[in-house]
């Protein structure tokens, strides 16, 4: 499994779909064929039931694959499906719809293409015809039109185009796109949502939006998931950023880790908006086939735009928490240069923390290098978790061996700008397994905390075995990675510690730790396990 494609919340229960291969853990885009929609419901987006695929293969405008796309409620009443599909070997790419066979169907089960797909066809002067796809959720405009974005490659840059409709079924090319920049050459899995600034409260882009708004569109592009904040400017149907950055790689990222072609979507049940994407294996493609599966998603996320309007935030949704067990509590610890602390007494390998750290002093923080903005991992690879520094490097060490061989640092490292505080936080694999093959980086980014007054570096880190999320100072900065310790094949636990290893003594006002029960995936329900 890979990509999301149409999370919604309808009629008391969530639809997750998703890029699914059925005939094994492999990936089919090799070959280009029988990529199908899986499909899941839940009522609380963490227990899932699998059902049967909701969308296969079957008509000449999918024939090769039905590929990523979104879902759309019409007006609270009608869910409608709007997905790429391949129509050769060559990988040319249409746009189709798909909508539920019986409504009354709480799950939802079976879908019929309309006959008049494909919807939109690939017949546009200088696009890349097999990169052009991923149409997102369809919002509506003051003149009461439906409007979606589609990723594209045009003249060699990456544009989002942008079609109207009245009745959701006929869909027209609007000339100026929503939005392009020569910073890259093809957008995939296009998000476009409103946000306010300073509330975590989600809006329904079929609704109106309130004064005072602001807009983000995320494309996914070389494994990353960007996003860039700005405007949209409802007379010319343009997306206007706040910020244009020439150089991608100073494009905030979604999460610094393995996380992409994420999806959002509007949950009317808590009036929020919800996030969460795929997260791709790292160990090596024998190992797939012997375990049987491949690709996870990650836990969903509320997601909301912080009050300087510029950076996304992001936290676990709330219903993770049902899942804790076995509490444990520490407070008032200190940790001086070289100190471990042990945290003892939950499964370190099923576990969800949460630590706060403040430093003791602020006046030995690094001078930071702007040039390091560009190349954030390879800052955490040089200035790791062993290299002694003024304000940290502090943080979690997890999933450690006896000896210390197989371990992952998670950490942060504060530095002093001309005017302000940047923190680097770091996620560093490389000493995670001794097992070969395995693809082991440290990631890493930064973010701007003003740590005069806000005192407190917040970090929590939700384990689940292989998957590790990571969510620095709030959710400002998030890192998910993938490990594959031997403990995880032996089954024998790992120990779990806070460290510091800068100069400034940091305090550990609070820590806060659970055991993590296993939540039913997938369960059987009506159909094969998926």
């Amino acid at each position: 499994m890979n990509e999301i494609s149409g999370p919604m919340y309808y009629n008391g229960v969530y639809h997750e779909f998703y890029q699914y291969n059925p005939d094994g853990a492999f990936d089919p885009n090799d070959s280009l064929m029988n990529m199908v929609w899986g499909h899941s419901v839940s009522t609380d987006l963490i227990n899932w039931i699998g059902l049967e695929p909701a969308i296969k293969p079957d008509i000449p405008s999918d024939i090769c694959g039905c590929w990523t796309g979104s879902a759309t409620i019409l007006f609270g009443v009608q869910p409608v499906i709007i997905y790429t599909g391949l129509i050769d070997r060559k990988a040319n790419q249409v746009q189709n719809i798909a909508l539920p066979k019986n409504r009354s169907d709480p799950y939802l089960r079976e879908w019929a293409k309309v006959g008049s797909n494909p919807v939109i066809q690939h017949v546009i002067p200088g696009l890349n015809s097999s990169h052009f796809r991923d149409p997102t959720t369809g919002w509506i405009g003051p003149d009461g039109l439906w409007r979606i974005a589609v990723g594209a490659e045009v003249n060699g840059i990456g544009t989002a185009l942008l079609y109207k409709s009245e009745d959701f079924m006929s869909w027209t090319r609007i000339e100026r796109p929503l939005y392009s920049n020569n910073a890259l050459n093809m957008w995939e899995c296009l998000d476009f949502f409103a946000v306010v600034p300073g509330s975590n409260n989600g809006l329904d882009m079929s609704s109106e939006i309130p004064s005072g708004a602001k807009h983000v569109l995320k494309v996914s592009i070389n494994s990353c998931d960007m996003y860039i904040v700005g405007v949209y400017d409802l007379k010319r149907d343009e997306f206007v950023p706040d910020t244009v950055q020439d150089d991608n790689r100073l494009w905030t990222r979604i999460d610094y880790g393995t996380f992409y072609a994420s999806k959002s979507f509007f949950d009317s049940k808590h009036g929020r908006r919800v996030i969460w994407a795929w997260s791709n294996e790292t160990d090596s493609y024998s190992d797939d086939i012997a375990k049987g599966w491949a690709g996870i998603h990650s836990i969903p996320r509320t997601i909301w735009l912080d009050g300087d309007g510029k950076q996304l935030i992001q936290w676990p949704v709330e219903e993770i928490e049902s899942l804790r067990i076995n509490e444990i509590n520490h407070q008032g610890l200190e940790l001086k240069k070289g100190d471990l602390f042990e945290i003892k007494g939950i499964d370190t390998l099923q576990a969800d923390v949460e630590i706060d750290f403040e430093p003791t002093s602020i006046d030995d923080a690094e001078t930071f290098d702007p040039s390091w903005l560009f190349d954030p991992r390879k800052q955490c690879r040089e200035a790791d978790a062993s290299v002694h520094g003024g304000i940290g490097p502090f943080g979690l060490v997890i999933l450690a061996s006896d000896n210390m061989e197989e371990h992952t640092a998670v950490h942060f490292r504060v530095y002093k700008s001309e005017q302000k505080y940047i923190i680097l936080m770091c996620s560093d694999l490389r000493r995670s397994s001794l097992r070969p093959g395995l693809y082991t980086p440290a990631y890493g980014g930064f973010f701007e905390f003003d740590l005069e007054n806000e005192k407190r570096i917040s970090l929590r880190t939700l384990i689940d075995r292989s998957a590790v999320e990571s969510f620095g100072s709030g959710g400002r900065i998030c890192i998910t990675a993938r490990v594959y310790p031997v403990a995880l094949v032996d089954d024998d636990g790992a120990h779990m510690y806070a460290f510091n290893n800068g100069s400034t003594t940091v305090r550990v006002p609070q820590l806060r730790a659970w055991s993590m029960k296993r939540a039913q995936v997938n369960v059987m329900k009506g159909g094969s396990v998926i």
